[in-house]
């Protein structure tokens, strides 16, 4: 009787306990996110090869308890490969891009998912080059800047480990220009330039601290 009345005592304790946890964000909270992707593919029809990479950090501070400001950054490349003929031929652009954001945490759907509206702009240059098998030409750098809103859910795995999804172009704007040239503006649209910002669809993880 008395080891039953400790396992009963031992089992309600640990369900309190899981009532009790606390899901979600705080004044002066601390957090970091990330996006990481990586594809390789291989068309031997075709004879072509095309290998992409993108990482995208970010971190934010909580101002109040819905109300979160930072940083994003954006570190890309991808290469597209010919073998088709005796010499491959490729051509490849790197990119990089740092902006800010507004967070605003708006509905809870339960103890662990947190909606959050959200505001970003940016600042994004890519650099790339074409070789033709026997030479190699650098491309006109492209420098460009980039503004958005979106939505997305934060679903609590931990007290401190959520899952993010990102829902973030449902309105845009981007505007890019290559050195010596004229540039182009895009409105409610994503730009391969600005990708990292208006991606749909992007999960990660956040740590809060």
């Amino acid at each position: 009787m008395k080891k039953l009345l400790l396992t009963l005592t031992a089992v309600a304790g640990l369900t309190f306990a899981s009532q009790a946890q606390e899901f979600g964000f705080k004044k002066t909270d601390f957090i970091v996110e990330g996006n990481f992707s990586a594809n390789t593919t291989n068309d031997k029809t075709a004879k072509e090869k095309t290998s992409t990479f993108n990482f995208n950090p970010s971190v934010g501070y909580f101002v109040s308890d819905k109300i979160a400001v930072g940083l994003d950054f954006n570190f890309g490349n991808e290469k597209n490969t010919n073998y088709m003929g005796t010499s491959d031929t490729y051509d490849k652009v790197s990119n990089f891009g740092i902006g800010a954001y507004g967070r605003y945490y708006f509905l809870d759907l339960g103890s662990r998912f947190k909606t959050y509206a959200q505001l970003a702009a940016g600042y994004q240059q890519a650099t790339g080059e074409i070789n033709d098998g026997t030479s190699t030409l650098d491309v006109p750098k492209i420098k460009g800047f980039g503004a958005g809103a979106g939505l997305g859910v934060n679903y609590f795995v931990t007290e401190n480990i959520a899952i993010n999804f990102g829902l973030t172009d449902l309105v845009s704007f981007g505007t890019a220009k290559a050195d010596g040239g004229k540039s182009s503006n895009a409105f409610n649209a994503n730009i391969n330039s600005f990708n990292n910002f208006f991606d749909t669809a992007k999960f990660g993880l956040t740590f809060k601290f």
